[in-house]
């Protein structure tokens, strides 16, 4: 298997720690997608994160991608004052949200409009993360490439729908993750693809028989 020089060094970034910064941000990008304008968000700290966020700069590199940072942002060091500035309210609470990995955070978010948002991620190594929940989805995101996440009865042909409209919008599919709890119960698959769907086409999934719900996340 091939690396790139990015796998091997890292990104660019400020901060101390791929894992704790780079990766820490980049968590924060993921949740400041699901939830744009959040006017107050708690991040439940588990692990190593729970230890050492304060000295290795995650408190504020969890906030930075909260806000759409980057991870050379000269502004990382500043976003928790960005934050009250904007009237946005952070709160940090160690944790232990159980058999995860040792880098991860649940952000709980509220919106503008009074509604709660909850993003749970891992920062695996080298500025990579795994997303591994979104509003009570189960997912397997890595922020490379943009995602549908839909949650859908385990009902036969239901994927196909998917992917038929999919391809009708000329979109190309990288990967398929399919989950499930109980065989006919709910379940969740995880597209990845090189680019990100219209709106138009994810109200078309929504639409769809079976289909509870649907998320279209770009890449971070």
């Amino acid at each position: 298997m091939s690396a790139s020089l990015f796998d091997i060094v890292g990104p660019v970034m400020i901060g101390p720690s791929s894992s704790h910064t780079a990766g820490a941000l980049r968590i924060g990008r993921a949740a400041g997608l699901v939830c744009p304008h959040p006017v107050q968000a708690t991040f439940y700290l588990h692990g190593s994160f729970a230890t050492t966020y304060k000295g290795h700069g995650s408190d504020r590199a969890l906030v930075a991608g909260l806000i759409g940072m980057n991870t050379d942002n000269p502004d990382i060091k500043n976003a928790l004052d960005i934050c009250s500035q904007q009237g946005i309210k952070i709160d940090f609470v160690p944790t232990d949200l159980g058999d995860v990995h040792p880098n991860t955070v649940k952000i709980v978010m509220t919106d503008q409009a009074g509604e709660q948002h909850s993003v749970t991620g891992s920062s695996v190594g080298g500025g990579e993360v795994k997303i591994v929940e979104i509003d009570g989805f189960e997912t397997a995101i890595t922020g490379r490439y943009p995602v549908v996440v839909t949650k859908h009865h385990d009902k036969v042909g239901v994927i196909k729908q998917v992917i038929n409209l999919l391809a009708e919008g000329q979109v190309n599919i990288v990967t398929i993750n399919l989950t499930r709890q109980q065989k006919g119960k709910m379940a969740t698959a995880v597209i990845e693809m090189d680019e990100a769907v219209s709106p138009q086409l994810v109200q078309q999934m929504k639409q769809l028989p079976s289909i509870e719900d649907v998320l279209s996340i770009q890449a971070f």
